[in-house]
């Protein structure tokens, strides 16, 4: 029976750091902005260096004992603190919608994907590597718990991707300090607050800050490895300033994930997917479609109805029923969006729908399709972040392999066609760290996933996620001298 004291319910009212399981108030606060309506969110912490050095000196003294748990000790308190996520779903939801912008559904679905995260995580199993045994000796390579690891999270999805690097940390034995975007804090906090109830002092904690706390973990050298996601020019001076200490890092970076549609494929019955996976958290997810390649002998007709369907997807706050598209995260993303809309003037481009942003109380863009732009505009070389999807004409198999492959990123791509021998054989020759065919978007937490090229370094989640957490250390176990 779930002990009904450490499943109670969360305040959702008041947000502290969390230090060695204890809340934390800092001397200055700020707070972030509800994209929806401008108005202020609750204040949050502004972590000093202070915070973050007593942080590291308790993370690291939670980890000498931590370190030594069994796994099973460790599945069963990541499988109970599951259950209190699970518990106070609704108020994680309204607050992430709060921060984030998404709407509620959305919220809702990626708060339900934080637990379901823990629990198959916690399912996969790190086994020692016999390499070779013989009477006298036995050779193993063995999987031991780094440190104390710092989990820097992005503010598209603060309660999944968070969830993600705090399950793999301490489920291999480290400890860890949770970085939240300062866009959206909150959920974060409340996150590792709740972890305080199954966790000892220092295993998982939690800073909020401004812009000067990314430094300060990756320039620390009691953290032995960061877990960033972000976008590529942060990543490179995340990288730059782990390498002054040689901390290992995971990079998952930002993405211009092709969709290559083959002229075969039913259209009615594609259609709903490609809109939904090219818009999605108003096409804020580094996966998310965002070159659409389709056969010139199906182009018009796709055009036409992808159009269509998109005309129903409703815009508008995330709290009234309904609503797909919410507004943009936050004005720094709103200020890049209206920048690269200006090039659709600019390039002389066509837009096909939308194709302006208007002022409104928040962070709203309609959505936009751009109908055959060149290969070397800007809608189509960068990553908008933003619900703008250029669609081009291809009808050479190759050709459109190269075009989609021609990028310096390889996060996501993908292949859509009825002849699976044909999609897979197109699928085989896409340079991206995951590709689908005839799906785009498809995450499991026991699939790794991570990028090529400018996308990243290394990946998250299943067993090459996890191990990402660990040294490997060779034994050799000999029985006599």
């Amino acid at each position: 029976m779930a002990d009904t004291a450490k499943n109670g319910p969360l305040d959702f009212t008041t947000f502290h750091n969390i230090i060695n399981n204890e809340l934390s108030p800092t001397s200055t606060t700020r707070h972030s902005i509800n994209p929806a309506n401008s108005k202020p969110n609750p204040e949050v912490p502004v972590a000093t260096q202070e915070d973050v050095d007593r942080a590291v000196k308790h993370a690291r003294n939670a980890f000498k004992e931590w370190s030594k748990t069994s796994f099973a000790e460790r599945r069963a308190a990541l499988s109970a603190y599951a259950d209190a996520v699970d518990a106070n779903a609704d108020a994680f939801a309204e607050t992430l919608t709060m921060e984030q912008g998404k709407p509620l559904n959305q919220a809702a679905t990626e708060v339900g994907m934080a637990s379901t995260w823990i629990r198959a995580m916690i399912e996969i199993e790190i086994k020692d590597n016999v390499i070779e045994e013989k009477d006298d000796l036995k050779i193993v390579q063995r999987y031991t718990p780094m440190g104390v690891a710092g989990a820097i999270v992005p503010w598209n999805f603060p309660v999944l991707l968070a969830m993600g690097k705090i399950v793999a940390a301490v489920y291999t034995g480290n400890a860890v300090i949770v970085k939240p975007s300062p866009f959206t804090p909150y959920c974060d906090l409340k996150l590792v607050e709740l972890a305080t109830r199954f966790f000892p002092p220092g295993v998982i904690q939690c800073l909020s800050g401004d812009d000067t706390l990314g430094p300060m973990f990756t320039d620390h050298p009691g953290i032995d490895k960061i877990s960033f996601t972000g976008s590529i020019a942060t990543g490179k001076r995340v990288m730059a300033s782990c390498a002054k200490t040689l901390k290992r890092v995971t990079l998952e970076l930002g993405g211009n994930d092709p969709a290559i549609i083959c002229d075969d494929v039913d259209i009615d019955a594609i259609i709903p997917k490609i809109g939904i996976l090219s818009y999605l958290c108003s096409s804020q997810i580094c996966m998310m479609i965002k070159r659409l390649y389709v056969h010139e002998k199906i182009y018009d007709a796709f055009l036409e109805k992808l159009i269509a369907f998109v005309k129903t997807l409703k815009v508008g706050d995330g709290n009234e029923a309904d609503v797909f598209f919410g507004p943009v995260q936050n004005k720094m993303q709103f200020e890049k969006a209206k920048e690269l809309f200006s090039s659709i003037t600019t390039e002389n481009l066509k837009a096909a729908l939308g194709g302006s942003i208007e002022e409104s109380h928040g962070y709203f863009i309609h959505p936009t399709i751009i109908d055959n732009p060149p290969e070397s505009s800007r809608v189509v070389q960068e990553e908008p972040f933003a619900p703008i999807l250029p669609i081009m004409k291809w009808s050479d198999e190759d050709d459109v392999l190269e075009k989609a492959n021609a990028l310096d990123t390889g996060l996501g791509a993908s292949v859509w066609s009825k002849d699976f021998e044909r999609a897979t054989r197109m699928a085989n020759q896409l340079q991206a760290g995951v590709v689908w065919v005839n799906s785009h978007f498809d995450v499991s937490p026991k699939a790794p996933f991570g990028g090529h090229k400018q996308s990243g370094m290394g990946v998250e989640w299943g067993l090459t996620g996890l191990l990402a957490y660990c040294n490997s250390q060779t034994q050799w176990l000999k029985k006599s001298f």
